[in-house]
């Protein structure tokens, strides 16, 4: 097909072409100078190349990505500005239509759209993604997409979008990916030239604005390091002095309080000459500042605006509690009054009933004094506003969780870390040093301030030379975390075969890195196989195959081990063999200690089942974890008793009911004493002392039992054998490792076709695939199931918003004493049966080596039903774990997949009901929460 004019000026562009006419333009529109990285970047997009930038936070690598934006608007094509979250979605909207000009940008969201036929339109990285499956008409004209923090491929639960998005993209798109620093940038620039062609790397790690990175020990100020002319910094000695002088005080305090202990009452809580109790020597508190104080001593050193990381949502809202009790106020009174003005337009649209349990107030009052909490749990248009008055600098302390530093543009003068540990989502953790370097990397003001200040608090649990090496490192890798999916099979078997969606899945950075880790093992094996057959030669005996008598003696040596573990006290082995093995349902006891009796096996909270330990309710209905340590020996069931379906491990009560169910068993069917069990135990013994003789014997008879030389042979024999079971050992770790991706995929497909989703060969998508097509939910396969098999056929609109939950809401933690409760037989029924489907899914998941699927989470299914029948606020949230801020995020999420539901069911009546149950989700707070 012949080119356009404007497709040969295109072509010409990525051949080479170049002038700087369009540059000069654009630069006209900044009031500061480019860096020669951001200007080595601009060059390289203006000539056609791809682009990926890896810099420092604040330095501004976005003006790359803006370029395109301006470069597509100039040339007749279009750009795409993707980014991870929806803030930074709506933020970067903002900027781009203030610069442009509204009509000429777009906006595309889960949950807001806005002219999407712009010339630049701002979305997720997953709108991309369904618009390139669905082979949307707004992709023609495509020019550029530039994807904002794309180090964020690294997440493990959506980084495989992004890969997605790279390897589909059409060949004439030019990719501008801008990373925050990564220590394997070229090695990411490698793979980007490998799918998409001609692509500069450009990596800056000097910061724009210094950053000292300090530490604050009681109201002190201190720097980290000393620059004493040394190739490496070293830790402040003075800080050092400091932190061993306050422990000493702590230690005395301690010895000082043990002495008091025995003093009339009226002089106890006075120490050391009348010092009050929580004192040191010199008045210093021994716990360090508090938060307001905190604020305080930054006050008064001139280092506000600050970010303080908590990690915590109770913590931030703790904070802004604390410094309202403690009467801060940051800001003068007339700009207080501005605050509040700007805080009531923009809430208007919020029903005043609601925002008492919004927690408006507390929240308008600490603005209005300078100061606001930012997290995930906050109401959107609450967080929205509080970026906004920290960017202009009208509020000058924000308490915020980790999620603030994604890439939302809150650049402040000074970072203050309180811990550095912080929950993961299943325990407490050190923060890594590409975490502290991400969420320090918010400190200083690109043109405003001459230097950032990155500051953590001291505390006894915290060592200055850790802070240090946090500090110092620089090693970041950028790790692939692509897993394909149900839908991401149908989709590809659809656009391209299953053979092609094979070969472009291969094309992934989570196969190009393990194809590189392979490399070096790949040589050992070659070198281990030349000196394998030099060990052969060696051993060579003149009487018979030396190689049988030696596989002969190994299997000999091999029984004899095992009989002795099981003998001894490894015989722990074989309990933790067992335990792997118990299913949900069995019946076991536990010999001894404080855990000893009968027990049911019951399954483990997703997160929770370790290879070593079982999750059981005892005989009195108490939930333990029972590892290799509660069992000396091999754990054999002793009976069987089902699962309920809808068994909930938190509630107390159903816990008693099984604890019952399990007695009951017990006791109409007697199992088998301790003594039948060792009885089985040693059967099982004589069965191996058989197999040992058998052995024993058919070494005897080989011809090479009596050569002369048999000991020198064997030496070699074994030598022969550890390198070969060490080679073997390699080879495992490469076949793993190649071509590792297709293999999931061939193993998904192969699970679509059994269910119906592709034909028998698995080439070719069926009716029922395309429902999958339309679902991109985590749980997408078990939502087409639901629609396959009419779960929800005879659901009303709120009883389908509340089972449909159950497939997005995931609980923060499982510490929950309770059953959730669940709104009539209809909706009980349909869970159940989702149950029922999502367990024959994880079984037939398993079977094929697949990581099973999550289990479903009816924690939100009340709160959901409530809202959906009309409820206000108020009550609906009352008694639930949720904030207002997750339950207007838990309900936007189903709405996007309720949408998705509509458009992918065959049946009027489920489409209609769908579209109802959205209308019903979609009031109040939810549906003002939105940018219009």
């Amino acid at each position: 097909m012949a080119e356009s004019v404007e497709d040969q000026a295109h072509s010409t562009a990525r051949r080479g072409g170049f002038d700087s006419t369009h540059i000069d333009r654009f630069a006209e529109g900044y009031d500061f100078g480019f860096d020669d990285f951001q200007r080595r970047g601009i060059e390289a997009v203006q000539s056609g190349r791809g682009v990926l930038v890896a810099a420092p936070t604040g330095a501004g690598k976005t003006i790359v990505g803006e370029f395109a934006a301006y470069l597509a608007l100039h040339t007749g094509r279009k750009t795409f500005y993707t980014t991870p979250i929806k803030a930074l979605s709506n933020q970067k909207y903002a900027d781009l239509a203030a610069r442009h000009g509204a009509a000429n940008v777009g906006l595309l969201t889960g949950d807001s759209s806005i002219n999407g036929e712009a010339p630049i339109v701002v979305m997720t990285t997953e709108v991309l993604r369904n618009m390139i499956y669905a082979g949307s008409s707004t992709l023609d004209k495509l020019g550029f997409v530039v994807m904002d923090e794309v180090h964020y491929l690294a997440d493990r639960f959506r980084g495989a979008v992004w890969e997605e998005v790279i390897v589909m993209l059409a060949p004439s798109v030019q990719l501008i990916s801008l990373s925050a620093t990564v220590s394997n940038a070229e090695e990411f620039g490698d793979w980007l030239r490998e799918v998409r062609g001609d692509t500069a790397v450009i990596v800056e790690e000097h910061r724009p604005v210094p950053l000292w990175q300090q530490m604050m020990v009681g109201p002190a100020l201190m720097d980290l390091f000393v620059d004493d002319g040394r190739e490496q910094l070293r830790v402040n000695p003075h800080l050092l002095q400091r932190i061993e002088q306050l422990n000493r005080d702590r230690r005395d305090q301690r010895h000082g309080r043990r002495e008091d202990a025995g003093a009339p009452r009226g002089r106890r809580g006075r120490i050391r000459g009348g010092q009050d109790r929580g004192q040191v020597r010199g008045g210093r508190p021994s716990r360090g500042p508090s938060r307001p104080q905190v604020i305080e001593a930054l006050d008064r050193d001139g280092l506000l605006p600050a970010i303080t990381f908590i990690f915590s949502r109770v913590g931030c809202e703790g904070a802004v509690s604390q410094l309202l009790a403690w009467g801060t106020r940051l800001i003068p009174d007339k700009e207080a009054e501005r605050v509040r003005r700007l805080v009531e337009e923009r809430v208007a649209t919020l029903p005043e009933e609601d925002l008492a349990v919004l927690g408006y107030y507390d929240f308008v009052e600490g603005l209005s004094r300078g100061f606001a909490a930012h997290h995930a749990g906050m109401l959107p248009t609450f967080r929205e506003i509080v970026e906004e008055l920290f960017t202009d600098g009208t509020i000058k302390a924000v308490f915020a969780t980790e999620t603030l530093a994604l890439g939302i543009n809150m650049p402040a003068r000074t970072v203050v870390l309180e811990r550095l540990v912080k929950y993961n989502g299943e325990t407490h953790a050190d923060i890594t040093a590409a975490e502290y370097t991400q969420l320090t990397g918010r400190a200083g003001r690109r043109g405003i301030d001459y230097e950032g200040h990155a500051v953590v608090l001291w505390a006894p649990t915290v060592d200055p030379h850790e802070v240090a090496g946090l500090a110092s490192t620089r090693t970041y890798p950028l790790r692939s975390s692509f897993v394909p999916t149900s839908n991401m099979a149908v989709n590809l078997v659809d656009r391209v075969g299953r053979w092609r969606a094979g070969q472009v899945l291969e094309q992934s950075f989570a196969q190009f890195q393990a194809d590189r880790s392979v490399v070096g093992a790949a040589g050992a094996i070659h070198r281990n196989e030349e000196a394998l057959e030099g060990y052969a030669e060696a051993m060579r005996c003149h009487l018979g195959e030396f190689a049988e008598y030696a596989a002969l003696r190994r299997e000999l040596s091999d029984l004899e081990k095992d009989a002795a573990k099981r003998r001894s006290a490894s015989r722990r082995a074989a309990a933790a063999v067992s335990l792997q093995e118990l299913q949900p349902g069995d019946i076991i006891r536990v010999p001894e200690g404080r855990r000893s009796g009968w027990a049911v096996v019951i399954p483990a909270s997703r997160g929770k089942r370790a290879e070593d330990a079982v999750t059981v309710v005892n005989g009195d209905g108490q939930l333990r974890r029972i590892g290799e340590h509660d069992v000396p020996d091999a754990v054999i069931p002793a009976g069987h008793i089902a699962i309920p379906r809808m068994f909930q491990s938190r509630s107390p009560r159903a816990r008693r009911d099984l604890a019952s169910t399990m007695r009951n068993k017990i006791r109409d069917e007697p199992p088998p004493s301790p003594a039948e069990l060792r009885a089985q135990s040693a059967e099982a013994d004589e069965d191996s002392s058989a197999e040992i003789e058998r052995v024993r014997q058919a070494l005897h008879r080989h011809p090479c039992h009596d050569c002369p030389y048999r000991e020198q042979h064997a030496r070699w024999a074994e030598r022969w054998w550890k390198l070969r079971r060490e080679t073997d050992g390699l080879q495992r770790q490469v076949d793993r490792r190649t071509h590792s991706v297709a293999r999931t995929f061939d193993h998904i497909c192969d699970l679509l076709a059994e269910l119906g989703y592709l034909d028998a060969e698995g080439a070719k998508v069926t009716d029922r695939g395309r429902v999958l097509q339309r679902i991109y939910a985590e749980k997408d396969l078990l939502a087409a199931e639901c629609l396959e098999h009419d779960v929800w056929r005879r659901l009303d609109a709120p009883s389908l918003a509340a089972v449909v939950s159950a497939l997005v809401y995931e609980a923060r933690r499982d510490d929950g004493d309770s059953a959730p409760k669940i709104p009539g037989d209809l909706t009980k029924d349909a869970l159940a049966e989702m149950q029922d489907i999502t367990r024959g899914l994880q079984e037939s998941q398993r079977r094929l080596g697949l990581t099973p699927m999550g289990d479903l989470d009816a924690g939100m299914v009340w709160v959901m039903h409530r809202w959906a029948s009309g409820g206000r606020l108020e009550t609906v949230l009352h008694d639930s774990e949720l904030s207002a801020g997750d339950f207007v995020r838990r309900c936007k999420q189903v709405v996007d997949l309720l949408d998705q539901i509509a458009e992918a069911t065959r049946h009027d009546a489920m489409r209609r009901t769908a579209r109802t149950a959205i209308d019903k989700v979609m009031r109040g707070v939810v549906a003002a929460d939105r940018l219009d």
